[in-house]
């Protein structure tokens, strides 16, 4: 960067100036949905920079400098900026590129933000090639290509260019339809946490005698860990530690990501049971690890191919056998389910125990539990997991710390304890998942190395958050809207949920599990497509090219949802990211897809009535101001 009197002292980025004037060569920007990111590279050495909300930014030419006051902004900022990608001078109104040392005053072509997204925001559809970056010449042509960047370790590890995605292309899709369209694809609430939470991230962000407003303790805020500690003793009848077997994550996603880390080594292996949540392969494949898959099974309550019905996922005995050897290092269980609902019985759980035990004391079973307290239905019979929280397990005792009706913890079976790191996490039970707060708890000799590991990734969590958490965690333990816990109130408004959402489901001619007979938890339907709604696809989207879908080529589950969304403003998400490679292309996920019924009441009732016109084969219109009501309980 130069200073106020022109001399050259450092480096920084210059962001774009707005102007109506185009240089004559620039290319005509690519037509987007208002507010999308965009970035754009530099012509000649292709570092991406960003653009304007229109992409008609470029330099003003000849503007002194005392006459523009962004122009100013941008020369005070050279004074603080540390940065370095180009250099400005304020004589010339000129920005010279710090890698190439040309001056440039044209905008550069622009390339979509290539980052996976995982909220909801709208992202890429084009994969970026790593390779491409620094390749080609300048605007005259006379600058010889600059050879490929190298990337690291972890980056080839997951491929050269992380690509489009299920969550890139949808989340576009949602955005683009933003206001119309009803949203019932990734898995986050789109309402309030509960008074009592938000009250207490007030009081705790305004405490002045706490003070979480600086780093803490990187393993876990002191008072957080003595609340998880105190918890999971009752949970798992042992006594837990709160210093040495509890470790505060940003996410029960870094809580996996550090396990990871810490146990695999090249060549180690992890099983995996398909379908699967899409962020375990990537994990395992960026800490050297290899994933093997065990298919769970798909059994419909009618065997008659003639008769669509719902069903379980069941584990198969023998199914691990085959599988595990010297080399799996870890088994990944993640009870109540993502993307199925399905929970793994106690006898599921003990093959998965007896397989640990059989491949050798070098295996660990990591324990994804982020569904616990949304256990929706036991299979007892009545369809609802909504009775009143018990103890640890299911054992009564005059300790006030509940544990959920349905949930299993794996730690607690036989020998397992000292073989299971359980993680688990705040945003999916108090409907917070931007506070980014998990967490993991085990034996020392697994909770240690990770601990160790943790400040070299990332400090710490949130401190406010964190307290925040320790505060909210007792007061959900007391009576809440009439319910004997803020948890029991959570079970009978997700089975309220569902409930409605799964009759609309089936209406439309999907098949949806029978939650009188199979327990269920989550707040995800794995719904079957029926051949009514398959036939409502049009003629040209199954086997259409894809780069966002599995192997480039849209599958009945992905045209489905791919059309719902952009020509019945229902967004579902395609069951085919959940199954390996191999599965897909056998045609294993090409009858399911993934409905989320965490979404406030008027978006299901509009989604419902909106299934309902799609089964029935009547056009949007007619549908307008339809409801299907959504029984109020309080």
């Amino acid at each position: 960067r130069t200073n106020l009197f022109g001399r050259t002292i450092c480096k920084l980025p210059i962001f774009m100036l707005p102007t109506t004037e185009h240089a004559s060569h620039r290319q005509r920007p690519r037509q987007r949905p208002p507010g999308r990111l965009i970035h754009s590279r530099h012509p000649t050495c292709h570092i991406p920079l960003p653009n304007d909300e229109y992409n008609t930014m470029t330099f003003r030419r000849s503007v002194p400098a005392a006459a523009s006051p962004p122009l100013l902004l941008a020369v005070a900022l050279c004074v603080l900026s540390v940065g370095s990608v180009a250099a400005f001078s304020p004589a010339s109104g000129r920005r010279t590129c710090a890698l190439c040392a040309h001056p440039h005053e044209v905008n550069p072509p622009q390339f979509d933000d290539p980052a996976p997204c995982l909220d909801g925001a709208l992202c890429a559809a084009d994969p970026v090639p790593v390779g491409e970056i620094g390749d080609g010449d300048d605007a005259t042509g006379t600058r010889p290509a600059a050879p490929p960047v190298r990337v690291g370790e972890a980056i080839a590890r997951l491929g050269l260019s992380t690509g489009p995605t299920v969550w890139s292309e949808f989340g576009r899709l949602a955005a683009e339809r933003q206001g119309t369209i009803l949203n019932l694809g990734q898995g986050f609430p789109d309402w309030l946490p509960p008074t009592f939470v938000t009250e207490s991230l007030a009081e705790a962000a305004s405490d002045g005698v706490a003070a979480p407003h600086q780093y803490t303790r990187t393993a876990g805020h002191p008072r957080l860990v003595g609340e998880l500690a105190g918890r999971y003793s009752a949970h798992l009848g042992r006594e837990v530690d709160a210093m040495a077997e509890v470790c505060v994550t940003v996410g029960a996603s870094q809580a996996l990501y550090l396990s990871m880390q810490t146990l695999l080594a090249p060549g180690d292996e992890v099983v995996v049971f398909e379908p699967f949540f899409d962020l375990y392969l990537n994990q395992i494949k960026l800490a050297g690890g290899t994933p093997v898959f065990v298919p769970l099974t798909f059994v419909p309550y009618d065997d008659d191919d003639a008769v669509l019905s719902g069903g379980d996922w069941i584990l198969e005995e023998g199914a691990l056998e085959k599988v595990i050897s010297s080399k799996t290092r870890a088994i990944v269980l993640n009870s109540p389910h993502n993307p199925t609902g399905k929970i793994f019985t106690r006898a599921e759980m003990t093959m998965i125990a007896d397989a640990a035990e059989a491949a050798g004391p070098q295996c660990v079973v990591l324990s994804d539990e982020v569904y616990k307290y949304i256990v929706h239905s036991t299979g007892d019979g009545n369809g609802t997991g909504a009775a009143p929280a018990r103890h640890a397990n299911g054992d009564t005792g005059a300790d006030p710390v509940q544990a959920p009706e349905g949930h299993i913890h794996f730690a607690t079976l036989p020998r397992m304890w000292d073989r299971t790191i359980t993680i688990s996490s705040a945003g999916k039970t108090f409907s917070a998942t931007g506070w980014q707060v998990g967490w993991c708890v085990g034996p020392r000799v697994l909770v240690g190395p990770i601990q160790t590991l943790l400040p070299y990734v990332q400090f710490c969590a949130s401190t406010v958050v964190q307290e925040s958490l320790a505060r909210s965690l007792p007061k959900a333990d007391a009576p809440y809207r009439g319910h004997a816990s803020y948890y029991d109130y959570l079970q009978h408004d997700y089975t309220r949920k569902r409930d409605a959402l799964a009759g609309a489901l089936s209406s439309a001619g999907f098949a949806v599990p029978d939650y009188a007979r199979s327990a269920g938890g989550g707040f995800f339907i794995f719904a079957r497509i029926g051949a009514n709604i398959a036939r409502r696809v049009p003629e040209g989207r199954v086997g259409a090219k894809n780069a966002a879908a599995p192997g480039g080529t849209a599958r009945l589950d992905w045209a489905l949802c791919q059309w719902m969304a952009e020509e019945e403003d229902v967004l579902c998400i395609p069951a085919g990211p959940f199954f390996s490679e191999r599965s897909v292309q056998e045609g294993r996920a090409d009858g399911f897809v993934r409905v989320a019924f965490c979404k406030k009441d008027e978006t299901i009732e509009g989604a419902a009535a909106a299934l309902l016109r799609i089964g029935q084969g009547g056009a949007r219109e007619e549908a307008d101001g339809n409801k299907v009501p959504v029984e109020i309980i309080v």
